[in-house]
C-alpha cells in the first residue's frame, strides 16, 4: 500500500488529507470481498481521531457496498445485480466486431458488470469518529467485483 501526506496551506490550520491505494483481487467471477479490516487499518495509520474517510474505485466494473456482510445477504445482492444485468445476455458493448473504442488486448465480453455497476456506488464516504469507521451494528464496506478473476485498485483520499 503507498501513501502521502499531503499538507494543506497555512490559512487552514490543523487540515490535512492522506492518500492511500489498496490492490484488491478477485478470484470468482462475482465477488463481494470485505475490505472494513483494511480500511480501519488506514484509518489507524493515519492518527486521525475524527474526520472523513472517502474511498473510491477507480475500475468501472466494481462497486462499494455499506451492507451486512451476511453470506445469505450476500447471496441475495449477486441474485439481485444478476437480474438487473444478467451474464448470458446479448449487450453492444461486448460486439466487439462493431466496439471501435476503449479496447485492450483479450478484451472479455463484459457488458453485464458494467450494466451491475450502474446500481453500485463507485464511491463512499465514511464517518471515523474516535479513531475508528463510523459504521452501524454489523455493517460492513464491502468491494463488489465482477470483473472474473482481476485485480482491481481501490484509492482513498
Amino acid at each position: 500500500m503507498q501513501s502521502a501526506l499531503l499538507r494543506q496551506p497555512a490559512a487552514v490550520p490543523g487540515w490535512y488529507a492522506q492518500h492511500a491505494a489498496i490492490e484488491l483481487r478477485s478470484t470468482a467471477a462475482v465477488e463481494f470481498i470485505d475490505i472494513t479490516d483494511r480500511l480501519q487499518a488506514v484509518v489507524a495509520r493515519s492518527g486521525i481521531s475524527c474526520g472523513v474517510l472517502h474511498l473510491q474505485t477507480r475500475h468501472t466494473t466494481t462497486g462499494i457496498v455499506v451492507n451486512e456482510h451476511e453470506p445469505l445477504l450476500l447471496e441475495d445482492m449477486r441474485e439481485l445485480l444478476d437480474r438487473v444485468a444478467p451474464a448470458g445476455q446479448r449487450y453492444r458493448h461486448d460486439d466487439l466486431s462493431r466496439r471501435t473504442v476503449n479496447l485492450v488486448p483479450n478484451e472479455r465480453r463484459n457488458g453485464h458488470a458494467h450494466g451491475q455497476a450502474l446500481v453500485l456506488r463507485a464511491s463512499e464516504s465514511l464517518h471515523v469518529v474516535n479513531g475508528a469507521l463510523w459504521l452501524g451494528g454489523g455493517s460492513a464496506c464491502s468491494s463488489w467485483s465482477s470483473t472474473g478473476r482481476s485485480a482491481a485498485k481501490w484509492e482513498r483520499c
